[in-house]
Formats: C-alpha cells, sequence, structure tokens
C-alpha cells in the first residue's frame, strides 16, 4: 500500500483505472492487496493457469476484446472439464505499452466475460516487456468435496464423448494465415471459424453433469488425437474411436471433402476447447439427456479398451488411420 499522499505510479494508476473495477468479490480487496481471499465451507479447490502469448496463439492484428475473452475462456475450459464451478481468476499482463484504448478495450470484454461466468478478477500483475505479448491467466474453481474429475479414471467399456465440434479453430487459423482457399466457403461459413479460433466457447454449463457421470474428462486443447492420448495415458487405457463419428461443423466438411485439408489437420489442429469424456454405458443415456438439457452437444465417437496400446482412429474401411502427428506441440 502506498503512503498517504504519495503519487501512483503508472502501473497502479493502469489496474485502478482498467481493473479495478472488474474487481467484483470482496476476496479481491479492490486490487489493493498483495494477495486474495477465496472464501469457502466446504468443497474442493480446483486451480488451472494457461497462457497466451502473440504470435502463438492469437494473432498480432487479433482486437483486444477477442484477445481477453480467449484468455479466460481457455482457463474457463479447463474448470469445466474438471467439473468446477468458477470462483474467480488472477490476471498477469506482459505489454509492450500501456495504450489506453486497447486496455479500455480488453478491460471491457474481459469483465463482460467476468460476469457472464460469474468468475471475477480477484487480483494480478502488470509488466512491461521488449518481446511479444504474453496474458496469463490462473483461474480457480470450487467442486463438491472429492468430486474432481481427473483425467486418470477412464475404464474399459466406457464411452468417449466429445461436445461440440472438432476442428473449427485450426481451419480458422489457416484461413487467417492463407492456408485455404476462399473459393471453398462463402463468408458466413470463414467466419465462424475464425470466430471459433479467436473465441473459445468453454462448456461451463456442463461441469455438474460431468461430476455426475463421467469417469474421466479434460478439455480439448492441442488436439483431440494428442488429448486422447493423454487422457489414456494417464487411466492406463486404450481405445478406440470411430472416425466418421468424430463432429464437424459444415464449413469444417466441405474443407475436407474439397481436399484442402487432411482428417489429421482436424483432429491434431488443436484449439478446439471442448469437453473429452469417459462415460459407462449404463450412465450413457441420463449423461446425454443432461447435456441435452443444458444445450451442450455431445457426440459418442468410440469406447475405452484395456491395455496400454496407442488410441486407434477406425476408418470407414474399419482399418487403423495413420496418423504422422497427434497434436499441436509447443517445443
Amino acid at each position: 500500500m502506498m503512503p498517504p499522499g504519495a503519487k501512483a505510479s503508472g502501473e497502479d494508476d493502469l489496474i485502478a483505472r482498467y481493473f479495478r473495477p472488474l474487481a467484483t468479490d470482496p476476496g479481491a480487496f479492490g486490487l489493493i492487496d498483495d494477495a486474495a481471499l477465496l472464501k469457502s465451507s466446504s468443497g474442493d479447490l480446483v486451480i488451472t493457469t494457461d497462457a497466451i502469448v502473440e504470435g502463438v496463439h492469437f494473432l498480432a492484428d487479433d482486437l483486444p476484446d477477442t484477445i481477453a475473452r480467449k484468455v479466460l475462456r481457455v482457463n474457463l475450459s479447463d474448470l469445466a472439464a474438471k467439473g468446477a464451478t468458477p470462483a474467480g481468476f488472477v490476471l498477469t499482463l506482459a505489454l509492450r505499452e500501456a495504450k489506453d484504448a486497447w486496455l479500455a478495450s480488453f478491460a471491457s470484454a474481459l469483465g463482460d466475460d467476468a460476469t457472464a461466468f460469474r468468475c471475477p478478477l480477484l487480483g494480478g500483475d502488470t509488466v512491461s516487456t521488449p518481446g511479444p505479448l504474453m496474458i496469463s491467466v490462473t483461474a480457480f474453481g470450487y467442486t463438491p468435496p472429492g468430486k474432481m474429475i481427473r483425467r486418470s479414471g477412464a475404464k474399459p467399456g466406457d464411452k468417449i464423448a466429445v461436445t461440440g465440434t472438432i476442428g473449427d479453430a485450426a481451419l480458422g487459423l489457416r484461413l487467417l494465415k492463407g492456408g485455404v482457399s476462399g473459393n471453398v466457403l462463402d463468408k458466413p461459413a470463414c467466419d465462424f471459424l475464425v470466430e471459433r479460433y479467436r473465441v473459445p466457447q468453454p462448456r461451463s454449463p456442463l461441469a455438474a453433469i460431468l461430476r455426475d457421470h463421467a469417469t474421466s474428462a479434460m478439455d480439448v486443447s492441442d488436439g483431440l488425437a494428442g488429448d486422447l492420448a493423454k487422457l489414456c495415458a494417464a487411466s492406463d487405457v486404450s481405445a478406440a474411436i470411430d472416425a466418421k463419428s468424430i463432429p464437424v461443423s459444415e464449413p469444417v466438411r466441405k474443407v475436407l471433402d474439397a481436399g484442402q485439408v487432411s482428417f489429421e489437420d482436424v483432429v491434431a489442429g488443436g484449439d478446439d476447447y471442448e469437453v473429452l469424456c469417459t462415460i459407462p454405458e449404463n450412465h450413457w443415456a441420463a449423461f446425454a439427456a443432461d447435456a441435452l438439457r443444458v444445450k451442450v452437444a455431445v457426440t459418442m465417437i468410440g469406447s475405452v479398451a484395456a491395455g496400454d496400446a496407442a488410441p486407434v482412429f477406425l476408418g470407414a474401411d474399419g482399418k487403423p488411420i495413420a496418423l504422422k502427428r497427434l497434436s499441436y506441440s509447443h517445443f
């Protein structure tokens, strides 16, 4: 805290103008302390963190409102997959320069999403950098005691499901980089794919339903094929996936049919931020009905198998599809 009469630093002024209005939880203390407090009479605190970096997770000319929504939503996606109800988040900004117009738009969108998803800002840090813009969020959520859904609970015979559609964001990025011919898709289809890349849709309404039905779950961030492999490894199981059952949007289907992208591009591209989960067969009907009730599309794509073999994606002929890569990797 500053002594009486002391002049606020540029960082303090930036925080007071743009982010103190977002810190609505009493435990944030108006962002004037060195820490925040989350109170809970019962339940487990679930913690997740993700950073996004200019040139890696978003493009240099992306608008600040979409960047703000993405950095919070990728963390909310993790909480949803763990069956957690959002409680709050802390934010770290590494800025090349503090531009008022950029920060005002960023903070406004961040505040809108914080309100919509009931996940208030609790604190954070702002620093300068000569390098690319980097934004990190650490998000907190609650589950009832012992109810967090881990990667490691899948059992042979469980059904494997994903929410939404797969491959949209990867193709949206390819469109932005000129990797897909514009004559295959009309403008609304292109806009849909780009929006799926820029603004993920965390499946927060599914969190409590996963707690009731899922044996394991994780969000699909690096690619369905690679993330499925991670889930199977954590659970010490294998899996067989019916490739034609994987849900894809109509724009993705058109680009696939035109031969401009491959099946591998769709399942290994990443940035889907959908939920991958395993459901016992005797829970499937109830799970699907509950998901329909909260308006989250879920699709059964395969089954968990015993053993430690790598998961397989089976084509229409029943033979495994060879994949040279499984997911996006930073290194």
